[in-house]
């Protein structure tokens, strides 16, 4: 991901946030370039539930603003919980029900509990093999655009929206349909399910948002070299197999 090679946005990231790295797709690599696979971004509390997520590769800008967004948020939260009596989870859930409405003129109404979610049912992401990995997490029903957002604003944001790598048309309760790219679609989803554990969302985000497999495949390297025999026809070469690394 570009962004991480931003000062701004890696002096940002190691003063407030503890980075790891974890591959859960694979991809092949032939010539030295990659094919397939993509990437998500979560931004986490301390025991590892979500607090947001950057779906898909952005611009320095866009991560910074959504890095410093998280930061921003949690201290308002940890203030207003003590104001409210609310619980973290769900004032955070409201935020990002906030943000969809003023960012992307959309409402969706946050969910302030944890339905029970299966771990092996019919709705549950698996791998390859059948194993199951996570579960499906369903987004909150959209209730249809803000009255208050303005109708050439809308449309605009919409063009926009539409015009996004990933882009899906989202039903509302009217039947219309609205155009979300992968950050609306994760602010959609986060409306229901912040300070979800991270080992149950990412399976909603990747396969879902990314439109990708979630995989415990190691990463296929394919050899560069089409003149040997074992090169033929894009084989990969014996014990070429590896996991990726960061």
């Amino acid at each position: 991901m570009s962004a991480l090679a931003d000062r701004r946005v890696g002096a940002f990231v190691n003063q407030h946030f503890v980075s790891s790295f974890q591959k859960v797709a694979t991809f092949r690599i032939v010539g030295g370039q990659k094919q397939g696979g993509n990437v998500a971004t979560y931004f986490c509390a301390a025991d590892g539930r979500v607090l947001h997520v950057i779906p898909g590769p952005v611009n320095a800008d866009v991560f910074l603003a959504e890095a410093q967004w998280v930061v921003e948020s949690v201290r308002r939260g940890l203030a207003n919980r003590e104001k409210t009596g609310k619980l973290f989870k769900v004032l955070f859930r409201e935020y990002h029900a906030e943000r969809l409405r003023q960012q992307y003129g959309l409402v969706v109404e946050p969910v302030p509990f944890d339905p029970e979610l299966e771990s092996s049912g019919a709705l549950t992401y698996r791998d390859p093999s059948g194993r199951p990995l996570a579960p499906v997490l369903p987004p909150p029903p959209l209730d249809g655009p803000d009255v208050k957002f303005g109708l050439q604003l809308l449309q605009q944001r919409q063009a926009a929206e539409a015009a996004l790598p990933l882009v899906r048309f989202v039903p509302d309760r009217a039947g219309r349909r609205w155009a979300l790219g992968p950050l609306a679609q994760a602010q959609m989803l986060l409306a229901a399910h912040a300070l979800q554990p991270i080992n149950k969302l990412y399976g909603t985000v990747f396969e879902h948002i990314l439109g990708e497999k979630i995989s415990t495949k190691p990463v296929e390297i394919v050899t560069p070299f089409p003149w040997r025999p074992e090169g033929k026809g894009g084989q990969p070469l014996p014990g070429a197999r590896r996991l990726a690394t960061p």
